[in-house]
């Protein structure tokens, strides 16, 4: 359900800040081709591009498309291959929830300095808080595989 809906607002968040981006990298293009760079259009293109990554590593796992190395998962068969993927999830979550909780603290630590960037003038929290958002994100999505792949497990036992 929640890949569902989630992957769904992650999917037009992704697409829609891509072509924001892309107008705003163009934009600075052509300004710098005509003497008049705009500090601005960079660093905001910049801002979306991290918060393009961390909602994109959560649009990956929703779709289980993300990149992982699989040899020892390939060397393994039927059930314990099944149960192998339950504990790289565990440990994928127990990660994820690590990177949560340091973002978190790192965005209220940013937010509590007053930081600000150089040329929007926004609060660097803003673009800090893509880390927790992101991950938090992810960790929904694993925990959605998780069930799914612990109640696939209980089938194959039934069996």
């Amino acid at each position: 359900m929640a890949r569902k809906y989630l992957g769904a607002c992650e999917k037009w968040f992704l697409i829609l800040t891509l072509a924001f981006s892309s107008c705003l990298i163009m934009l600075q293009i052509i300004m710098r081709a005509c003497n008049h760079g705009l500090a601005w259009s960079e660093e905001l293109a910049r801002f979306l591009f991290i918060w393009q990554v961390w909602i994109g590593i959560a649009y990956a796992t929703s779709r289980w498309n993300h990149l992982r190395i699989t040899f020892l998962r390939d060397l393994t068969h039927g059930r314990v291959k099944e149960v192998w993927e339950l504990f790289v999830i565990v440990w994928w979550f127990i990660f994820g929830a690590f990177l949560v909780c340091k973002g978190f603290e790192f965005t209220l630590m940013t937010a509590a300095r007053g930081q600000r960037s150089t040329a929007l003038r926004i609060p660097m929290a803003y673009v800090y808080a893509g880390i927790p958002v992101g991950c938090t994100l992810m960790n929904i999505h694993l925990l959605e595989v998780f069930i799914e792949k612990l109640r696939h497990l209980g089938r194959e036992d039934a069996v």
